[in-house]
């Protein structure tokens, strides 16, 4: 799944949704959808996480963490792997805390 803000994308917005397909195809990850939010969507992380369990997603590929205020939130790492564009990183989702050692 892609995801990006259209506020932090601005005029890239094109540029990010195509950058995200091309890489997550290069992967080998089929590509659900990409959602994008503006800056007045209330509860974007909320959403994203509803929408990354509806699809059982595997990984979210984002131009950058800017995408997400600049820090990785903690119940999408939860669920799903996080890839970002820029820098080039794959972020592994963390194991429940009940697997913690």
């Amino acid at each position: 799944m892609g995801y990006l803000r259209r506020d932090i994308s601005g005029i890239s917005q094109d540029w990010h949704e195509i950058q995200i397909r091309s890489f997550a195809k290069r992967l080998g990850y089929n590509l659900a959808k990409t959602i994008v939010f503006g800056p007045r969507t209330d509860a974007r992380i909320a959403r994203l996480v509803s929408a990354v369990e509806t699809a059982d997603a595997e990984a979210v590929f984002v131009p950058s963490l800017w995408h997400f205020d600049s820090h990785l939130p903690s119940e999408l790492m939860q669920l799903t792997d996080v890839i970002t564009l820029t820098p080039l990183r794959t972020y592994s989702r963390k194991p429940p805390r009940e697997f913690d050692t």
